[in-house]
């Protein structure tokens, strides 16, 4: 069989008509033994509070965390993958850039037969969303009801706004069909999220959408001028989406999600995204990846100096919230405060203390790595492994990497790779055998928080590039 295959999975994924062809290598294979060994395991997630978005640079969202959960237990690291074109799911997951699709999917038999599904997390149904009249709140209670439609007959020449490779798609047809309600139903693509079609339903910028009830629940935090009290379907289950062949993962996931010890954890998970208020808000509000596209409060700073510098402003974002989640008055047990984690002899040679500006600790931090970066490159022509070293600078200091990469030459590793070379001499760093040999200057390292820290740094920059999308930026750097 050829190696490529020409498959209807997007079709199938959504659950209805028309579906698009997506070119799968189907030779790709990657199940819980590939995902154990890598120590990664990545997620396929919509931008939705059900299933994942930033808020303040934080990973959030309710599938994230019961998957953030399960990694932990597995001792795995989660990756996000954020889709902002949910017709692109499919591909990702059967071309194995990802492992699992988090985006409040439900389970059908159609999607069934091409794609895995877990156990479920939620039993959901599909309702109707719609304006409340903007004089609802002087309405009483009769007088409201009979202003909304309260029967799915009443939807007899309504135009209604759904996702058209959804199961929404699907059933507002087949109600259309089996009640004669001669309604207009207009497919959207799949950049349109379920949250921005209630957002125009709620601005009276579209009549009617459709939307499974947890997430419409979440959202009436923030649309309190919306309905969503018509059902429009019978009980269906949300679960996650994998690959046909991840046959270990599943039983995996299903095993720990059917644990009786984890229940408590999951159902707190479950109360902090539907009971709570407070968290549920935070999805629409300031510095959220669902709100307005800004990441933390610095970001023109950020951006206007990085371009400067020739840096992705996202990078030094995700530096940022690394050393101090983007809170000024920050001091470690060792002295380092302020954004970028200054110690307090560095940071008076860049000329700040803890009184200083955000927007001078940005530019001393930028300057910082300008610095690093450029020694490195003297010596390091990839500009990739360039960055690692440069991070791993920023992070503990020049001498403990010349260390690292001393010893590389001794053990027959490539002073010039960090991943697997000098990154694992620098765990060595906190072991006698290695600390004390001769061609070690600086002693003693405890190298897995330099390791550690390289590897959060990229994983967030990748997040944030995927949830912050920027066409304008032109970097030198990456």
């Amino acid at each position: 069989m050829n190696k490529w295959l020409q498959i209807l999975v997007l079709g199938i994924l959504c659950g209805c008509g028309n579906p698009q062809t997506a070119e799968v290598n189907h030779a790709c294979v990657r199940d819980w033994d590939e995902i154990r060994s890598d120590s990664v395991l990545t997620v396929i997630a919509e931008n939705s509070p059900a299933s994942y978005f930033v808020y303040r640079g934080r990973n959030m969202g309710y599938e994230y965390e019961l998957l953030y959960e399960f990694a932990k237990d597995k001792n795995l690291r989660l990756q996000v993958v954020m889709v902002h074109n949910l017709d692109t799911m499919a591909y990702l997951l059967q071309s194995c850039q990802g492992d699992i699709i988090a985006a409040n999917l439900t389970v059908t038999n159609q999607r069934s037969d091409a794609f895995s599904f877990s156990d479920a997390h939620q039993t959901t149904r599909m309702v109707l969303i719609q304006k409340k009249p903007d004089t609802y709140k002087k309405l009483k209670k009769d007088e409201l009801e009979d202003s909304l439609i309260t029967r799915i007959q009443d939807l007899k020449g309504k135009t209604i706004h759904v996702w058209k490779y959804s199961t929404y798609f699907e059933q507002i047809h087949k109600l259309n069909s089996e009640y004669n309600l001669n309604m207009t139903i207009i497919g959207t693509d799949g950049d349109m999220i379920t949250e921005e079609l209630i957002r125009q339903v709620s601005a009276g910028e579209i009549e009617l959408t459709i939307a499974d009830e947890n997430i419409a629940r979440i959202d009436l935090n923030f649309y309190p001028n919306l309905d969503i009290s018509l059902e429009l379907s019978e009980d269906q289950q949300i679960a996650y989406v994998l690959r046909k062949s991840s046959h270990s993962l599943i039983d995996s996931l299903n095993a720990w999600l059917a644990d009786e010890d984890n229940a408590s954890t999951i159902g707190e998970v479950n109360r902090k995204y539907f009971e709570r208020k407070n968290l549920a808000i935070k999805a629409n509000k300031e510095f959220s990846s669902l709100k307005d596209g800004q990441l933390s409060p610095y970001d023109d700073i950020l951006k206007i100096e990085s371009a400067k510098a020739g840096w992705d402003w996202r990078l030094i974002a995700a530096i940022m919230y690394q050393e101090s989640k983007f809170e000024t008055w920050k001091v470690s047990w060792a002295g380092a405060f302020g954004l970028f984690g200054f110690m307090p002899g560095t940071a008076e040679q860049y000329g700040i203390s803890p009184s200083s500006s955000p927007e001078a600790q940005i530019k001393a931090a930028i300057k910082k790595l300008d610095k690093n970066y450029d020694e490195w490159a003297t010596e390091i022509s990839d500009s990739l492994e360039c960055l690692n070293f440069t991070l791993a600078t920023f992070n503990s200091g020049r001498g403990h990497i010349d260390d690292a990469r001393a010893l590389c030459d001794k053990y027959e590793k490539d002073k010039n790779k960090w991943d697997g070379h000098v990154n694992e001499m620098l765990l060595n760093l906190s072991k006698p055998q290695y600390y004390k040999d001769k061609l070690v200057k600086n002693g003693y390292c405890r190298g897995v928080e330099t390791y550690e820290y390289i590897i959060e740094v990229r994983q967030r920059y990748e997040e944030y590039k995927a949830a912050f999308p920027d066409d304008n930026i032109i970097s030198m750097r990456q």
